[in-house]
């Protein structure tokens, strides 16, 4: 069984985990961390009643209690580095679903898993169909090399764009080879009209609605043609097969490993 602790444990993402961990064969759900709710019982934020697992809100003294295999967080940029780091020298293996981390900071993850050991998934979407969204993206650049990327979220999401989007321009940018779209100078009537541009001049436009999940397309244009790929999340749920395919999977790593493609393309 793999012993596992959920930090926030509280949040949409966080139940949907609980529940999951909870209805896993090969899981033992020990632990559970969120500032908020502190003494609630897990079972009583999913609907199965109590279960024995207290909300804990110092995520040290969880994993040193619990003494879990691996740290599932869904959390905020904010927080989210401290949290991979104290996982890491806990010797816990952290599978993070959080987004918004800053360059120098995946540096000092990779750093300090590599030297010790301790397998780390960091993962900007765990919906298999994003996946494979990123994947088709990638192969069309070829063939299509101008392309703009629309993402769209929930309203209550603090960082744009989204780290999907940023990976998928990143492997667009890979496969295309060296290319600069998009005229040298452009006109915006109103600042970030066109919104951010990325590496080769690819625009990534994010939007921040309610009612919506996670929604991203693409969109390349050729002569005469376009194309349009994208992936729509209508439920929280289509992230817990990813999630649980990272955790069976950390398990085996003994390095950081940014991105569920790594683990199902390997």
């Amino acid at each position: 069984m793999i012993r596992v602790v959920v930090s926030g444990a509280a949040g949409r993402m966080g139940r949907e985990v609980l529940k999951s961990v909870w209805n896993s064969k090969d899981m033992q759900l020990v632990g559970a961390v969120d500032v908020q709710d502190e003494g609630r019982d897990a079972g009583s934020l999913i609907g199965i009643g109590e279960v024995g697992i207290q909300l804990q809100n110092d995520l040290e003294q969880a994993l040193q209690d619990t003494r879990p295999d691996v740290m599932v967080d869904f959390t905020i940029p904010d927080s989210v580095a401290g949290n991979i780091k104290t996982a890491l020298h806990c010797g816990v293996r952290p599978v993070i679903g959080t987004t918004g981390l800053a360059s120098s900071e995946l540096s000092e993850i990779t750093r300090i898993s590599s030297s010790k050991k301790v397998g780390c998934i960091i993962a900007p979407n765990f919906a298999i169909g994003a996946i494979l969204m990123i994947n088709f993206a990638a192969r069309a650049a070829k063939y299509f090399p101008h392309v703009e990327i629309i993402e769209l979220h929930h309203d209550q999401k603090l960082d744009a764009p989204s780290g999907t989007a940023m990976l998928t321009a990143a492997e667009i940018v890979k496969n295309r080879g060296n290319f600069e779209q998009g005229l040298p100078i452009e006109i915006e009537k109103m600042p970030g009209a066109r919104g951010g541009r990325y590496e080769g001049g690819i625009r990534l436009h994010s939007v921040r609605l309610p009612g919506l999940v996670a929604h991203q397309e693409i969109i390349f244009g050729g002569l005469g043609q376009t194309l349009t790929i994208r992936h729509d999340t209508i439920s929280r749920e289509s992230f817990m097969p990813g999630v649980l395919l990272a955790i069976r999977k950390v398990m085996n790593l003994e390095e950081f490993v940014y991105g569920l493609e790594n683990l199902i393309f390997e």
